[in-house]
């Protein structure tokens, strides 16, 4: 499974190559080549990848592979400090992780080699997906020319126009807000792995990987999310509706500037061009699938860290909405696309039944009926939010509800306790 899991995101990544060499720009591959030696895009997420393959060594290894990497991230700081060029850290992880590669090839055999393999694979995929969703973003802005913005905005009239009432309140908590929703946006992938280290603790002395945890649900995510914004092209309420409180929106190319004090007229909406630099990353929300995915994976850790995922999932809510890069409409199909990918790894891992199948199967409908709606009956909508409203809300709920009692039964239950054995009394 392993190597057809490699063989398949290799084939993927070389055909985004091909694509991003089509439009003149550098793929994935070769964005990533270039930080062996050049100012990686962000060093924490290529510590946060490291981190995550040291779930198969032992403690003594990973102080090791730690100071290797901070020593050789010194010397690339050095170097760059001295010719001027541009700063940031992160190669030295990146090297180790390589350095391991190359180790389980060469100095491991049978399962030992697989397991290194395993924990390389892991960080690999995850400093591979982010560059991989960055020529997705790119190939959708080239490919749709036209976005479906006018669509999304009107059906959002049924939930109350969040993202304008969150833009509204996050500027009117100043800098202070907008930079902690800023750096918990930023810095999701860090955060997932936190909760994945937690799961993946065990792994360097049971010497095997759990059978499903986080990663996998974040990778599966960033492969299929981004089919959706070719099907579904939207930009988002700063860059159609002007450039909001923070100045981040494109008003040259916006219908008008609205976001985020005056929510858009409802009016007969329709497809309208936009430039092809801006990714068309809202339908779903997929920073708002991955912090749920966060959330998910921390319930069953400790106070620390189940608290640590609810503030991330809310704060990111409120980034999503707050900084305009979503609708409300965008947050609920990305909650339903979420727990509907969650329901199906789940099962494909325990074995399908007709629980499993059903949550898969109404969780697809439900998403399905979402993005039908906000296409062909968004006047329908907004002429009638106390209908549509309450619809879209029962229907995500429905969802939530499914997973919740679906998953709990196939959650193990204690064994009860042995009665005592009754002992005859003296006479």
């Amino acid at each position: 499974m392993w190597a057809t899991v490699g063989v398949v995101a290799l084939g993927f990544l070389v055909a985004l190559e091909i694509a991003a060499r089509h439009y003149g720009l550098p793929g994935p591959v070769t964005n990533q080549a270039r930080e062996v030696i050049f100012a990686p895009k962000s060093g924490p997420l290529l510590y946060a990848s490291m981190a995550l393959m040291t779930v198969v060594l032992t403690w003594r290894e990973r102080f090791i592979a730690a100071g290797i990497a901070i020593g050789i991230d010194i010397v690339f700081f050095l170097v760059r400090w001295a010719v001027d060029a541009k700063m940031m850290f992160g190669n030295g992880a990146l090297w180790v992780v390589l350095g391991y590669a190359v180790i389980a090839v060469t100095r491991r055999t049978g399962r030992e080699r697989a397991l290194l393999l395993k924990g390389v694979g892991l960080a690999l995929l995850l400093v591979a997906g982010r560059k991989t969703g960055d020529t997705w973003l790119l190939i959708t802005s080239k490919v749709r020319p036209m976005v479906l913005d006018e669509y999304v905005a009107t059906a959002d009239h049924a939930l109350g126009n969040p993202s304008w009432l969150v833009g509204r309140a996050v500027g009117a908590t100043g800098t202070v807000g907008s930079h902690v929703l800023e750096f918990v946006y930023v810095q999701l992938a860090v955060a997932a792995v936190v909760v994945a280290l937690y799961q993946l603790r065990n792994v360097a002395t049971e010497r095997r990987f759990p059978r499903h945890h986080l990663v996998r649900t974040f990778l599966v995510i960033g492969l299929l999310g981004p089919g959706i914004y070719m099907l579904f092209p939207v930009v988002g309420p700063v860059f159609t509706y002007g450039p909001g409180a923070f100045g981040t929106g494109g008003l040259q190319w916006a219908v008008a500037d609205l976001w985020p004090h005056t929510p858009p007229p409802v009016g007969t909406p329709h497809a309208v061009p936009y430039d092809g630099i801006t990714p068309r990353n809202c339908m779903p929300s997929l920073h708002t699938a991955w912090a749920t995915t966060i959330f998910l994976h921390s319930r069953k850790g400790p106070r620390a860290l189940r608290y640590g995922g609810t503030f991330w999932l809310l704060a990111t809510l409120g980034a999503t909405l707050g900084f305009g890069y979503h609708y409300g409409a965008d947050i609920i199909a990305g909650v339903v696309f979420t727990l509907t990918i969650e329901a199906a790894l789940r099962s494909h891992e325990r074995g399908w039944d007709r629980s499993g199948v059903r949550l898969v199967v109404h969780g697809a409908t439900v998403f399905a009926a979402l993005l039908v709606s906000y296409r062909f009956l968004p006047t329908q909508m907004a002429a009638h939010p106390w209908v549509f409203g309450p619809l879209l809300v029962l229907a995500t709920a429905s969802v939530i509800h499914g997973y919740l009692r679906t998953t709990g039964l196939w959650e193990p239950t204690a064994a009860p306790a042995p009665r005592p054995e009754l002992q005859p009394e003296p006479v």
